[in-house]
């Protein structure tokens, strides 16, 4: 590949890291700010219902292909071999993503079994013991999620001034 197809497929990973988690960063905070809440109006007996039906049927396919290709973006952001951070600068900001990227990943191989509970859950207090446990994960997710989106966002940003110095 000739250096100008290299430099523009750098900024299209880059691009792409930056749409995709931003994609799940919005998920993550529909979650967060709309969905999970409104199981205080509805009940958590009718929020689980729901949950089930969204969030566990389709859903599964949804956040987990989304979840996956964003952590994928962002890895190969991160990862040295790929020629990006020249700079110390940059450099930073893509340990960052790393560590927050698989600092959500984490979050999630943790979060992802307890939302699945709610089919065993035999009571209302079970279920609300799971969508409250789930809640706070959910907020910290969302939190490294929107590191990684930062620190993504930063990268671009240096490696498209990068690219018009040159």
């Amino acid at each position: 590949m000739k250096v100008g197809s290299v430099g523009r497929a750098r900024s299209a990973v880059l691009v792409a890291a930056v749409a995709v988690n931003g994609m799940l960063v919005g998920a993550s905070l529909d979650q967060a700010i709309k969905q999970l809440p409104a199981r205080h109006r509805i009940g958590v007996r009718a929020y689980s219902g729901y949950s089930q039906a969204a969030d566990l049927d389709n859903g599964v396919a949804w956040y987990g292909g989304l979840g996956l290709v964003a952590a994928a973006l962002a890895l190969a952001v991160a990862a040295p071999a790929l020629g990006f951070g020249r700079e110390r600068s940059d450099r930073h900001l893509r340990s960052i993503t790393a560590v927050a990227t698989v600092g959500w990943l984490v979050v999630t191989a943790w979060a992802a079994p307890l939302s699945f509970s709610q089919r065993t859950a035999s009571d209302t207090q079970a279920l609300t013991a799971i969508f409250d446990s789930f809640e706070q994960l959910n907020l910290l997710r969302a939190g490294l999620q929107l590191l990684a989106l930062a620190t993504l966002a930063g990268t671009l940003v240096l490696h498209l001034a990068a690219s018009a110095r040159r």
